[in-house]
């Protein structure tokens, strides 16, 4: 074992799915990078069946070969709690880096915060959202017990910043952007990206990808093809619903949309990724309300113009007539825009601004400033 201090990255990863534990990876490799030993305490249970809405919490892609990952924490036993916290205190890190995104893990979170903090360690909250996309009662309480336990805040964008001076006013907060995922391998060409997902060869396809949730504003987006002038313009969903489907092929009818709307209906592998981006024209984010996502630095590593409406952080990485659109959450506002994408022929030039501005996001930037930031706290 060696004798290096290591840090530790609390929250979740392989054999759990979704974007913060590709992110939870993406760092513990970026810092090994950096002469760094790092190790991330996962979740053998992460949410209990009957709160999780999709098929499967796991992932079958194959486990990581190159970083230490320990599933032993319940989010809703406290044993595994105080278990892993006298364990991460033993290990005496740098700092102790704990992922935050919904007051469900306040408790856990909080608790071990608190305990590792006590110790004299160093706590950093990585705060994806202070403030839900989907309220419910408690939510403020269970978010300020992780909030109090914190030394200080890293987010992902300015707006989660803003919210976290209201919520937990006074504390050290340092924001840097999202970095790209660049772990899906290279760009394919794109009439072979489409053959492999059984889509027409030529065509102009907008892409709206991953969970299908309430906040994600797919039914802004339907509308918005409905009103389009581009009526060769189609929409190709691809990801897991995690609310009624029927209530979306209900509204496809309504619309009239049957024709213009592609859906796979799962979650997306690892692998299948680059295909879908490859085979698309344009990403469409056209969110209710957001902090920051993960897709749009999905779309940067493929050089892919974006179509976002102006909420939470979303802006702040599209630059708007350059990368993509950054419209009002309308939908006539929605529909203009990607009027105006293909009747102007934009994607050659956005595509080459997106490939220009992406060096911005990168992990070596990010990984920096979180280093950084962990010894202004000392």
């Amino acid at each position: 074992m060696s004798s290096q201090q290591p840090i530790i990255i609390i929250g979740p990863a392989h054999p759990l799915r979704g974007g913060i534990a590709q992110l939870n990876e993406s760092l513990a490799r970026e810092l090994q990078k950096n002469g760094e030993q790092v190790m991330i305490e996962s979740f053998f249970l992460q949410y209990p069946k009957a709160l999780f809405p999709g098929e499967s919490q796991f992932t079958d892609d194959p486990a990581p070969n190159d970083i230490q990952i320990v599933s032993a924490l319940s989010s809703i036993d406290p044993r595994t709690w105080y278990a892993v916290a006298r364990k991460v205190i033993a290990r005496k890190p740098k700092f102790v880096v704990i992922r935050f995104w919904i007051p469900f893990m306040g408790p856990v979170l909080g608790t071990l915060a608190r305990r590792i903090k006590r110790a004299g360690i160093p706590v950093i909250g990585m705060v994806d959202n202070a403030i839900p996309h989907e309220s419910r009662p408690g939510d403020k309480s269970l978010a300020k017990y992780f909030f109090k336990s914190c030394d200080g805040f890293f987010t992902l964008s300015a707006s989660v910043a803003d919210d976290l001076k209201m919520l937990s006013p006074g504390k050290p907060t340092i924001t840097s952007p999202h970095p790209v995922y660049d772990h899906f391998g290279e760009i394919q060409q794109r009439d072979e990206a489409r053959r492999q997902l059984g889509l027409e060869e030529s065509g102009k396809y907008i892409l709206f990808f991953g969970f299908v949730r309430k906040y994600k504003g797919l039914d802004l987006l339907l509308k918005a093809l409905a009103l389009c002038k581009t009526q060769d313009a189609k929409l190709l969903i691809a990801g897991e619903y995690y609310e009624p489907k029927s209530k979306y092929d209900e509204m496809i009818d309504k619309l009239g949309l049957g024709d213009r709307v592609i859906t796979h209906n799962h979650f997306i592998a690892e692998a299948e990724v680059r295909s879908y981006f490859s085979a698309c024209n344009l990403v469409a984010q056209t969110y209710h309300t957001a902090t920051q996502s993960g897709v749009t630095q999905i779309a940067y590593h493929f050089h892919k113009p974006m179509l976002v409406t102006d909420v939470g952080g979303l802006g702040e990485i599209v630059e708007d007539g350059k990368s993509g659109f950054v419209v009002k959450k309308e939908p006539q506002a929605i529909a203009q825009a990607i009027d105006r994408y293909f009747q102007e022929d934009l994607e050659a030039a956005f595509s080459e601004s997106v490939a220009e501005r992406k060096h911005i996001f990168s992990w070596e930037h990010f990984t920096k400033a979180l280093l950084k930031f962990s010894e202004e706290l000392k």
